[in-house]
Order: C-alpha cells, then structure tokens, then sequence
C-alpha cells in the first residue's frame, strides 16, 4: 500500500465520549494519506449518539457518505432521515446551514465519511448552546506539528465558555 492508500478495514479509531448525547469513534484518514487541502474521517456513532454538538462553519464546507446503518442529520430547523448511500452537502453559512448528524436507530451502530475543506482560521456557531468558536491551526518557527489555537465565548461579545457548556 502506498502512502496515499488506505483500506477502510486499516483505518485506526479513537473512541471518546462526552455525557450522554455525545459518542464516536473517528478514523481519521486525511492527513495520513497525505491531504493537505481537505480533511476527512470516518465517524462511527453508536444507537442513541451524536458526534458534535449542533454546529454551522463560516469558513469551511463539509460533505458526509452514509457508508452504513440510518439516523437523521439535523440541517438548520429541519429533520432529515439518512441511510445508507445517502450523500450530504453542508455549506458555510450560518444557522440555516447549522448540521448534526444523529443515530437515531436503539440497536445499529452508523458509520460514515466525513469530508471537508481544510481552510484556517475557522469561525463555528453553535445555535443550540448560543455560542462561537474561532480556531486556528499556525505553522511553528521549528517547521513542527502545527500550534491551534481555540477560543469559545457564549456570544459574539462575551468571555470564553467552556465547548461543551449547554450541550
């Protein structure tokens, strides 16, 4: 297998959770093939889950490949089922472009691909919560892994607020 190769079967994932909405493992694929202008992983939700809160990019586009099982995505104030085979687009835009991807079956787990484009800085808003994030990834002097820097504040004019505070 060359470096810009990889079977879905070698993807390495990393599981983590936060309270009770929020479980994944995410495989990511990306960088590790060598990407540099988008970015992609494969999610896998658990019944019952969600990845990230509710959220819209001013900046970047993301495209999700249902690869297998059925949920919904929430897109703006609507509710769609998604299955297997099913392409999603999400534009930056504000809150009529905000997306969460839910699995909404009790028992099967749902997987899917997540693509996007890879543009620094970004600007995210979360409608659920009322908060926004800047997040940035900067080159170091040394040539080294990036420094990102991340800051979430409740509204546009507010401190900074913990990610997941209101959730």
């Amino acid at each position: 297998m060359s470096d810009c190769v990889i079977n879905i079967e070698n993807i390495e994932f990393q599981a983590w959770q936060h309270g009770e909405k929020f479980s994944a493992r995410l495989g990511a694929v990306g960088k590790r093939i060598g990407a540099s202008k988008l970015g992609y992983n494969v999610t896998v939700l658990p019944p019952g889950k969600r990845a990230f809160p509710m959220h819209s990019h001013r900046v970047n586009e993301e495209m999700f490949f249902v690869l297998e099982g059925t949920g919904e995505i929430r897109i703006g104030s609507e509710r769609h089922p998604i299955r297997q085979g099913d392409m999603i687009a999400c534009p930056a835009g504000g809150p009529e472009t905000a997306h969460q991807i839910i699995n909404s079956s009790q028992s099967d787990e749902l997987r899917y691909l997540a693509v996007s484009t890879a543009m620094s800085p970004e600007i995210a808003e979360y409608p659920d919560s009322g908060k926004v994030g800047i997040m940035g990834e900067f080159a170091t002097a040394d040539g080294g892994e990036k420094d990102i820097l991340r800051f979430i504040c409740k509204n546009k004019m507010a401190g900074m607020e913990d990610y997941w505070e209101g959730e």
